[in-house]
């Protein structure tokens, strides 16, 4: 198979699953992610109170909860306050229902080509949903939450446990051991990559909260997962930083996130699966 042709879509037994009907409920989750990315960082509850408007208070009524078709229904608007409510609503929840469907359609490989489908779509999803407000928090403030990098981690071992046992004891063991050995190699690596870094540019580099998310990624992805996805990461940032850098919209030494491409390549990876991006650096490196 070439090596830029799409994954397969999801097996037979998934098909119950409408893009459509995925769509909609990810959206729905791209709505309470929205409350977890603005209410974390401000040590807030997540639950209570409910949902209301940022700048008047106000609690919302159900049907200015609808996401995607409130906001617009709405023209972007607080229905009490007439206050912009921010484009950031509708483009997560959006964002959030892509890739929802994104992993409907995917092909992951890093729990073992035996993982039984519908387990390892619910584990896909949640994936995804649990790196969405770290991206948005990151993107925002520069910040890694240790809580979400900590249970993702620990999330990240028990789902690939449980799918691991679901092909066999033997084989179950050895994915554990692997994601976890991943795990602990890449906090142990990026820890070591910062300190180098701070002591040869005489700043910080790296965050620590870079390294916690490195090691989520190794409890999910495995080495081989987690080592495309580094690269995978560290490619577009160098990219979208240099284009940065050359157009003045990023200035000398100005810090950015770097979560979002280190989340970037966790997604891709777990979604057209490790053979695909081997298959993809060997015909580009004309192998």
């Amino acid at each position: 198979m070439a090596p830029f042709a799409p994954p397969p879509i999801a097996p037979a037994e998934l098909a119950i699953f409408s893009p459509l009907l995925v769509a909609v409920i990810g959206a729905c989750v791209g709505s309470f992610l929205n409350v977890v990315a603005w209410r974390l960082p401000r040590e807030e509850s997540l639950l209570l109170p409910g949902s209301h408007c940022p700048r008047c208070g106000t609690p919302l009524a159900w049907f200015e909860n609808l996401p995607v078709v409130a906001w617009l229904a709405l023209r972007g608007r607080c229905r009490h306050c007439h206050q912009p409510v921010a484009v950031r609503y509708l483009l997560v929840e959006l964002l959030c229902a892509g890739l929802w469907v994104v992993v409907l359609l995917g092909h992951p490989t890093s729990m073992g080509s035996l993982a039984i489908s519908l387990p390892l779509l619910l584990a896909g999803w949640l994936l995804v949903s649990w790196l969405l407000p770290m991206v948005l928090i990151d993107l925002e403030s520069l910040w890694l939450p240790e809580p979400l990098c900590r249970y993702g981690l620990v999330l990240g071992l028990a789902v690939t446990a449980l799918l691991g046992l679901g092909q066999g004891a033997a084989a179950g063991r050895a994915l554990l051991l692997s994601h976890l050995i991943a795990a602990a190699l890449g906090l142990l690596g990026f820890e070591a990559l910062s300190a180098l870094a701070q002591k040869a540019l005489g700043r910080p580099a790296l965050g620590l909260g870079d390294a916690k998310l490195v090691a989520l990624m190794g409890a999910w992805l495995g080495p081989i997962g987690l080592g495309l996805a580094v690269a995978l990461a560290v490619l577009a940032g160098a990219v979208v930083g240099g284009i940065g850098r050359l157009s003045g919209r990023l200035q000398p030494h100005q810090p950015f996130a770097f979560g979002p491409f280190l989340a970037l390549g966790t997604v891709a990876v777990w979604v057209m699966g490790e053979p695909f991006w081997i298959a993809l650096a060997g015909y580009a490196s004309g192998s």
